[in-house]
């Protein structure tokens, strides 16, 4: 495939809106699988702007998709996370692109509808046109017009705006893997809201990994302390950056074990997303190339 082809053009775009709309890496990478074979088959001649073409065909792969994969999520084991993705420092530099990515704001888009997320993401995000949205999802400008107005409500009820200083939530994430490889219980609960909430995502494969969500600043300290010290030093945390923010690595014996994504307001920890489960961590080594 040539450099200059659209389809590779446009893939940090098309993998990105994937990725958004189904809360998975490699379920992104399936569709834009998808969406380059009928783009190789397609009479090029016939399209007049190959990037609005392009996010068409891989809206509506995505979209089947999520119908697949709709029983997956309702047999899994435990609390459903979306998958973690390792990611550069320009994600974090584009404020509204890293909030859009955040493993928070992905949790709160798997309680749209399919159509609802489609509209969401290419209208909040990436300001496509409410006609082009239209033609996409196969729905009039003013169906379109209504369901952004009302995903964009329930979004904004569950997941309120916050201002996010970078420094800040760094110097937080640092303050919060010192207390965490000491085991120090005074130095989680500076950083930890009273009432921080905890998710951990284990898909019954992974020990140690909570089934239900921890709620209070006291009940997670002690959860962590014991985990770490249950552990005998063989687990340690480290920074890194997932999903376009700083987050914490956990490596049992040098091997990845889990991370966490962590929601900071006014330099305390307000929610903690872990994920645990192996088959999800495959791409916080690798990482993935998201933009705009």
């Amino acid at each position: 495939m040539a450099d200059d082809d659209p389809f590779v053009v446009h893939r940090r775009l098309l993998f990105t809106i994937a990725y958004e709309m189904l809360g998975s890496a490699g379920d992104a990478e399936d569709v834009l699988q998808e969406s380059w074979l009928r783009w190789a088959a397609s009479d090029r001649s016939e399209v007049r702007e190959p990037r609005a073409y392009l996010v068409r065909v891989v809206t509506r792969q995505a979209l089947n998709h999520l119908r697949t994969v709709a029983r997956r999520r309702e047999e899994y084991v435990g609390e459903w996370l979306p998958e973690p993705v390792l990611t550069g420092p320009d994600v974090a530099d584009d404020v509204e692109l890293a909030e859009s990515v955040s493993i928070a704001m992905l949790t709160v888009l798997e309680t749209l509808g399919p159509f609802e997320r489609a509209v969401f993401v290419l209208r909040e995000v990436f300001d496509v046109p409410y006609a082009e949205i239209a033609e996409t999802v196969g729905k009039s400008p003013t169906a379109v017009r209504q369901i952004a107005h009302r995903a964009k409500g329930h979004v904004a009820a569950r997941r309120p705006r916050v201002h996010v200083v970078r420094s800040e939530h760094e110097e937080v994430v640092a303050r919060l893997v010192s207390a965490l490889n000491s085991g120090d219980v005074d130095g989680l609960l500076s950083v930890l809201a009273p009432d921080v909430v905890s998710v951990a995502d284990g898909g019954g494969k992974a020990r140690g990994a909570a089934r239900r969500p921890i709620v209070g600043a006291q009940r997670l300290a002690r959860y962590l302390v014991g985990g770490m010290a249950k552990a005998g030093g063989s687990l340690v945390a480290a920074p890194t950056r997932v999903n376009g923010r700083a987050g914490i690595r956990m490596e049992l014996d040098g091997r990845l074990v889990g991370v966490a994504s962590l929601v900071v307001v006014g330099r305390r920890v307000t929610e903690v997303y872990t994920t645990a489960n192996p088959d999800k961590l495959g791409w916080l080594d690798t990482g993935v190339d998201l933009g705009r």
